[in-house]
């Protein structure tokens, strides 16, 4: 996808059309909904995202305002980017921290 973004981006050079893209973590979706239902039934829910700094997983309204900004003028010079919306997932080396 990170390809993709920055080939289009370059393709539709001087055009004024930006292409990027997001790259979503792990989300509670309709297609995540198995494994979150059954991290639920066998009481494990609180291990869901648990390897990212943010010790949780995303939901759907966090994707959708990285949209937003992209949409918005607010983004205006950026161009040909992924932007990573995984709470820090992959900017560290997973690991589960001890409860203390």
């Amino acid at each position: 996808m990170i390809n993709l973004a920055q080939t289009s981006a370059n393709e539709v050079y001087g055009t004024g059309v930006r292409v990027n893209c997001i790259c979503p973590g792990l989300i509670e979706t309709g297609m995540t909904k198995p494994i979150f239902d059954g991290a639920r039934a066998r009481g494990n829910e609180d291990k869901i995202g648990q390897l990212n700094p943010l010790a949780r997983y995303g939901v759907p309204s966090e994707i959708a305002h990285a949209g937003l900004w992209l949409a918005s003028d607010d983004s205006s010079y950026v161009n040909g980017q992924a932007i990573v919306v995984d709470g820090g997932l992959s900017s560290s080396h997973p690991v589960v921290r001890r409860k203390k």
